[in-house]
């Protein structure tokens, strides 16, 4: 019976009944349930729509509606249909739960089971979290006979019909069960939250590569809302940028606020189904010239009136650990050059003020095997000896070897520095390297306190990301190839 036939008997809709949207094209009528041919009902939420598309935060002039409103709405819906919840928030019992929701083929009641099942996975610790999503791995994973069928059937008949079965058998069961949970309220972020737990306790296999695969889809780039960021938006979305902050840390409320002065921007991506949660944001200073030292930017006084030819990109963060590997920033900063464009006409030269995360283990390793560069022998023995790094005069004594270091560093072929393949990869170049640009801890612990400006050249943005794609070729200024070979 459509809506029948969970595995514990607990769905007792009467059989024929279905609840949910209508189509598009349809008549709707009001909040009223309509009884179509073949005895099916549908209950229609325009009314309700119509109300919660005004209770949604803007976006470039639209109201946001937040598909969590009407999610709820089914969920009341779907109570009436649940003889009774999964006992408990023990392993068990959620995976009797799923195994209920699996079965289900009404939306309603089906929206709330998910959403009991999340509520009672979200109660629990992250070891508990943790036991749940294994079960589900092995609970929900492919049938490895039939796997083995379809591929047989696939290899002696490669036909179509072949091909569709061989699908079907290798998608494992779990990726539905995901499928069906996405439509509890809370649903996404709590299956965002599942993946990044994952990662964190080095949990990588199928059940993460199943969730990789949807959230890829579901936060495909045709889905995010691009917004610029400033002392309007909502408190609930601020604060989330001083947690999130990777880069340069937000010391409070002040140091915000300088951030989202008339020349600062800052711009993120959202998902509707997380609508006040930032998925990646950048923050960009409008500045005269190339900027070479963080503090410049952070600490400097706001000069409005000072007239801006380039826009530094100088933190990017990547908000939510569970969308690892989901690239958002490539698409984030061709949207924010093109936002700045129409907004300032006079900005014209669009660069970054990046750190080096991976120099100093690249150095030390480095200087285990052999040297790519040669230096005096004052330098490696200093070098050699450590520490150098912790000690102003002795980082001091070695800028000319350290910045030839660097260069070399960033303009090995495919990039070896994290920050640098993203650029890079986006078709910026190597422009200029900055000595004690970020004397912060962090920064000299890093790349003895060295950043660098990857310059964004819109006539040259393709054929560098080409190059760099399909050959690892690393664009450079001619000022750090020089300095790379030591000519500088």
């Amino acid at each position: 019976a459509p809506y029948g036939g969970g595995a514990s008997g607990r769905f007792a809709g009467p059989p024929g009944e279905r609840r949910g949207f209508g189509a598009l094209g349809e008549e709707p009528v009001g909040g009223a349930v309509r009884r179509l041919s073949g005895g099916v009902r549908v209950v229609w939420f325009r009314d309700f729509v119509r109300k919660s598309a005004g209770s949604g935060r803007r976006c470039r002039g639209e109201a946001v509606v937040r598909v969590s409103h009407m999610l709820g709405a089914l969920v009341e819906l779907g109570r009436h249909y649940l003889e009774r919840s999964p006992a408990g928030g023990d392993v068990e019992a959620l995976a009797s739960g799923c195994r209920d929701l699996v079965s289900v083929v009404g939306e309603a009641s089906g929206t709330a089971l998910a959403g009991d099942i999340v509520q009672r996975y979200l109660a629990l610790d992250d070891d508990g979290r943790l036991d749940v999503l294994k079960r589900l791995d092995r609970e929900f994973a492919p049938d490895a006979d039939k796997v083995a069928a379809a591929c047989r059937g696939f290899l002696s008949t490669p036909a179509q019909e072949a091909y569709l079965e061989l699908a079907q058998a290798i998608e494992a069961p779990r990726q539905e069960l995901f499928r069906r949970l996405n439509m509890a309220p809370g649903g996404t972020a709590a299956i965002v939250g599942m993946r990044g737990l994952l990662l964190s306790r080095r949990e990588a296999g199928g059940l993460e590569y199943d969730l990789l695969h949807l959230l890829s889809s579901w936060f495909n780039r045709g889905f995010l809302q691009f917004e610029r960021v400033d002392w309007r938006t909502p408190a609930v979305v601020l604060e989330k940028l001083i947690a999130y902050e990777a880069v340069h840390a937000i010391t409070g409320w002040d140091d915000l606020r300088r951030r989202l002065a008339p020349d600062r921007r800052c711009f993120a991506f959202f998902h509707p189904a997380l609508p006040d949660e930032p998925l990646i944001f950048v923050e960009v200073a409008l500045t005269r010239g190339l900027a070479g030292r963080i503090r410049d930017l952070i600490d400097a006084p706001e000069e409005a009136d000072e007239k801006a030819d380039t826009a530094i990109f100088y933190s990017i963060s990547n908000c939510q650990s569970g969308l690892a590997g989901i690239s958002f920033g490539n698409f984030l900063i061709k949207q924010v050059v093109d936002a700045i464009r129409d907004e300032i006409p006079e900005i014209k030269r669009f660069a970054t003020l990046s750190p080096i995360p991976g120099f100093r283990r690249w150095l030390d390793e480095t200087l285990v095997d052999e040297m790519p560069v040669t230096l005096a022998e004052e330098d490696m023995e200093a070098l050699d000896r450590g520490g150098w790094q912790r000690d102003e005069a002795s980082r001091q004594s070695l800028r000319s070897a350290l910045m030839q270091l660097c260069a070399a560093y960033l303009l090995e072929p495919g990039g070896p520095d994290p920050v640098a393949r993203f650029h890079l990869g986006n078709g910026a170049r190597v422009e200029r390297i900055n000595w004690d640009a970020d004397p912060s801890p962090k920064g000299v612990e890093q790349s003895g306190g060295m950043m660098v400006n990857y310059l964004y050249a819109p006539q040259r943005i393709v054929a560098n990301h080409e190059a760099f794609a399909r050959h690892g070729a690393v664009a450079a200024s001619s000022g750090v190839s020089r300095l790379a070979a030591g000519r500088s």
